[in-house]
């Protein structure tokens, strides 16, 4: 944290925003709880994190904003999803991944899926990530085009990662013009400050060595991140080492897939040979907590990969699969689940969580040095939780709060870059009554479609 003007000065720096909170959880330094604290905002990035009465002696502010019973701490990053799926939340639930996928997904999005839909469901899942504290989020989905511009529309930082399969779909016939097409958008987007494209092939078993190394020459050329579903069940392991005498991710590393820019989504099944192949290669690994339990994926083992000194971010995966896109929730799941899987209570601590959410999501997008905790000169994206419920008091800890009582709906104020997204719990840049005139309509085609 970079100190105020040195007393015994009398300089005043003039800012825009000073937000006076009654902590503040800056997540670095690691394992900090600051008391009385304010942050004040110059533009879109954080210009100072000091004491109030630092902050009262010297900055001058246009506007201040005083949060008395509330916890301030970076926005959060929920580094895997499906935006627009949250139009098939609750569709088809109570399923295992590959009935749920052949019999009941896919169908849909053939019927379904057009940039019209991936349009409204994105802003549907946008509205209520702000609304639960995520500043930046990734999303693996058709028609990226159409979510990257919604994500920008708002004002929401997002990776956004094209689709890459063997099959064709609504968006593209095949692997060339995926390919085509991906690279479109990244040359559209390359070194915006909110949208991040990156490349997605969907998973090792829905896509060929061909293909794969494309996006591998792809990722290179372009130095964008490469996000793949990867050992999310025992299924699809076993059946990758029945058929080609593998391990999924031994073929990833085999063909040069594997690297700082990958991150391997799942992982619930991890051998040995696999912890030093994330290892030596730098892989990041996104943890989705509440889907793999939901479909009885699997369990990631968090604390064995945090020990070897892998990079651990956090996604919901999309509401179709979970069934909201509250991060909050998801680090409380991620806690008790590292704590059973490792047997060891003390494992996954709350600070530990929040990492994951912050500064781990912001290290797996490369942005670590602009995003991700509270820090003078980084981007001034962070949210507001009020602890002043009942159902949070007393507050002893309130780290351990955020990652044990809270839910996202607690969140109070959201900034992106400086700007404010959620004041008082509403949001500002979506009009929530016409979107949701939009999602009954979709709600209504779905159903109808259903019952035939």
């Amino acid at each position: 944290m970079t100190p105020a003007p040195q007393s015994g000065t009398n300089t005043i720096v003039a800012a825009d925003t000073r937000i006076n909170a009654r902590w503040v959880i800056p997540v670095e330094p690691a394992g900090v709880v600051l008391d009385h604290y304010a942050v004040i905002i110059q533009g879109d990035r954080i210009a100072a994190v000091v004491p109030q009465h630092r902050a009262d002696t010297h900055y001058r502010t246009r506007e201040t904003l005083d949060l008395p019973h509330h916890v301030l701490l970076p926005g959060l990053i929920n580094l895997h999803g499906h935006a627009a799926m949250s139009l098939f939340r609750g569709m088809a639930d109570d399923l295992p991944l590959m009935t749920w996928l052949t019999d009941h997904i896919w169908p849909a999005e053939a019927e379904f899926v057009s940039a019209a839909f991936v349009a409204d469901g994105t802003r549907l899942a946008i509205a209520e990530m702000l609304r639960t504290g995520t500043t930046t989020f990734s999303d693996m989905y058709f028609f990226p085009e159409v979510a990257a511009q919604t994500a920008a529309d708002i004002g929401i930082r997002a990776q956004i990662c094209f689709p890459l399969m063997d099959m064709p779909t609504v968006w593209g016939s095949g692997p060339e013009e995926y390919l085509a097409k991906g690279e479109a958008l990244i040359r559209q987007w390359q070194g915006d400050a909110f949208i991040m494209p990156a490349i997605g092939p969907h998973a090792p078993y829905t896509i060929a060595d061909g293909p794969l190394q494309q996006a591998l020459a792809l990722s290179q050329a372009c130095d964008v991140a490469i996000q793949i579903h990867v050992h999310e069940t025992a299924f699809e392991v076993d059946e990758a080492i029945r058929v080609a005498g593998e391990r999924p991710l031994t073929r990833l590393a085999r063909l040069g897939i594997l690297g700082p820019r990958t991150q391997c989504v799942h992982m619930t099944r991890i051998d040995d040979a696999d912890l030093t192949r994330l290892q030596a290669s730098g892989a990041q690994v996104v943890h989705c907590p509440e889907s793999n339990l939901k479909l009885a994926s699997g369990l990631c083992p968090v604390e064995k990969l945090r020990q070897a000194g892998i990079n651990v971010a956090i996604g919901t995966d999309g509401a179709a699969s979970n069934n909201n896109l509250d991060l909050f929730g998801e680090l409380s799941t991620a806690a008790m689940l590292a704590k059973a899987v490792s047997g060891d209570a003390a494992a996954l601590s709350a600070h530990q969580a929040l990492a994951m959410a912050t500064l781990n999501g912001a290290r797996a997008l490369g942005r670590d040095q602009e995003l991700g905790s509270l820090e003078a000169g980084k981007l001034a994206d962070m949210i507001a939780v009020d602890l002043s419920d009942p159902f949070l008091q007393p507050v002893y800890d309130p780290a351990s709060h955020l990652v044990y009582s809270n839910h996202g709906r607690q969140v109070s104020h959201s900034w992106i870059g400086g700007v404010p997204q959620l004041q008082d719990g509403a949001l500002t840049r979506i009009d929530v009554p016409d979107l949701m005139l939009r999602v009954n309509a979709w709600a209504e085609r779905i159903q109808q479609h259903h019952k035939h």
